[in-house]
This record gives C-alpha cells, structure tokens and sequence, in this order.
C-alpha cells in the first residue's frame, strides 16, 4: 500500500439512519489529532474538508421504503468522484465517517481503478440489507449489498457502473447481529464471515492471517471499512447502534497490525463515530488510534 501521501476526506452524513449527531463525527476524528498523529508517523497528509450532504427529505418516495434516499445517493456521486480523484493521483483515500452508508460512494469510487478490489468489513452487522429485508429501511444497514449490486438501482448504479465488488472478495470481520435476510444473502452468494464466535475460537490473529491469505490470492487491492460498532461498546461507546460481545480495543489494534504488515490496504474508511453519544470523545480517539496502527505506528 502506497501511504506516503494521504488524503483525508469527511463524510459528516446522518441520514442512512435514525439517530442524530454522527454527522459531526468526521470533526470528532479530527480534533482527536488524526492529521498530526499520522504526520508523527511519517506520512505527508492533506484533509480535503468535508463532502457537502443535503438536507433529510421529510417525505419518503412512494415506490420504497429507503429513507433520505436522494440526499444520500447525491452524497454518494460527489464522494466517488472525491475518492477516484484521489486513487488517480497516486494518493490513499482515508474517509472519516459519518453513518456506513457513505461506503457505497467510497467503494464506488475506488473500485474503478482495481479489477478485483477485496473488502474487509469490520463491523458488527453484515450491512447486506436491501428494501426488501430492511427492518428499518434506513440505508447505512445497505452499503455491502449496494457494492455487490443488490438492492434500489439508485444506490447500486452510483458512478453509473455495477457490481463494484464481488462475493468471493469481501472478508466480514466481527459481526454479531446479522438480520434473517442477511443470512440468507450470505449463504446464497457464499461470502466469508468471521463472526465473534469465530474470533474467540480461533483468536484474531488466526483470523487475520487466514483473512489476508484469502484475499491476497484473489484481489489487487483491499479496502479496509471500518465500523466503530464492530469495537465492544465498552472501548467504543459512542455508536448508533451498539452491540455488545464484540471485538476489544488491543485485539483491534493487533488487526491493523496486522493489514499494516501485509500491506495489502489500498483505502481506507473509519465510520459511525457519534459524540452525542460518546464520553469524552473516547469513540473517536479509539478511531485515530487504530489508524495509527494501520499506518505503522511502532511502540518500539
């Protein structure tokens, strides 16, 4: 991975969900010292502010059931254009969230330039939910089934291609709340899911050789899409939707160790942080930690 320059890009969006104040994550990951702490570590970084999101449509469209639906596929376009511009210019794209469905304008934009991009969800929940299989209908529950081309054409045609991704090159990372339909999905389009079961069992480091393994064989590039949920609350408590039993802080880090030693991260994303929900902006310091280690930060 080519991280001597990185672009940082803010995605302050709230409406792929129901619970307010995530859209001031991207400013929580920043006044948590994410630009100096990478620049300690050697990088040169350059933040390219923050991608302008409509405002929250107050009627939701009569043929679905997907909230904010026009707001967050506008937000998608100009991200995927942001995050291409960068991967063009030789850059890594680093995108601080924001709810998880700015990953459907990440992706977008950098799957253009791999021919088999391999994605590492690092998330509680499997994000594989469409129109039909959303309990909630709200869309930051939608991102992976969006890339892989499942789901309301407004959302898989971002960029104006589909799939952005395949089955075979996505690695799930410590889920533990998979609704019905997203099990089925999973099964059906046989995608790899390391759950929290599979973590104790095998210890992360395990699940991290294997998950890298895997992927190197198939892909030319991964992008690493990070959920702070994918944390225990206890380390991470500033997200929407919190669910406990997951992955700790130092097992985390051990992960971005990990990636940061294969080498095999081409982008980047950090998301779900929300302050309104957090205690003394623990959730984004975690956040800036980790990326840390993706980035090479040594204790010795």
């Amino acid at each position: 991975m080519n991280t001597d320059k990185i672009s940082i890009i803010g995605v302050p969006m709230d409406l792929g969900q129901m619970r307010r104040g995530v859209d001031m994550g991207p400013s929580a990951i920043r006044y948590a010292g994410v630009v100096e702490r990478l620049e300690a570590i050697g990088h040169q970084v350059e933040d390219l502010g923050d991608i302008e999101i409509g405002r929250a449509e107050k009627m939701v469209p009569q043929d679905t059931n997907l909230r904010n639906l026009k707001a967050v596929a506008e937000a998608s376009e100009q991200l995927a254009f942001t995050v291409n511009d960068v991967v063009q210019q030789g850059h890594f794209p680093l995108v601080l969230g924001g709810d998880h469905s700015i990953a459907i304008g990440t992706i977008a934009g950098v799957a253009k330039n791999y021919d088999n991009l391999g994605v590492i969800w690092y998330d509680a929940h499997g994000d594989l939910n469409t129109a039909e299989t959303s309990p909630s209908g709200n869309i930051h529950g939608m991102p992976l089934a969006a890339s892989l081309g499942i789901g309301h054409d407004t959302l898989t045609n971002i960029s104006g291609y589909l799939p952005k991704i395949k089955p075979e090159n996505i690695v799930i990372i410590g889920a533990r709340s998979l609704d019905e339909g997203e099990r089925e999905l999973i099964k059906e389009k046989g995608i790899k899911v390391y759950t929290m079961h599979e973590i104790d069992r095998l210890g992360m480091t395990a699940v991290m050789s294997e998950a890298i393994s895997y992927l190197k064989e198939r892909t030319d590039g991964v992008h690493l899409s990070l959920d702070l949920d994918g944390l225990d609350p206890s380390d991470a408590p500033g997200v929407g939707t919190p669910v406990l039993g997951g992955i700790s802080y130092r097992e985390s880090h051990l992960a971005m160790e990990m990636l940061e030693e294969a080498k095999i991260i081409t982008s980047a994303e950090f998301v779900e942080v929300n302050p309104i929900l957090d205690e003394k902006n623990k959730t984004a310091s975690v956040a800036v930690a980790l990326m840390g280690s993706l980035f090479g930060e040594k204790l010795l």
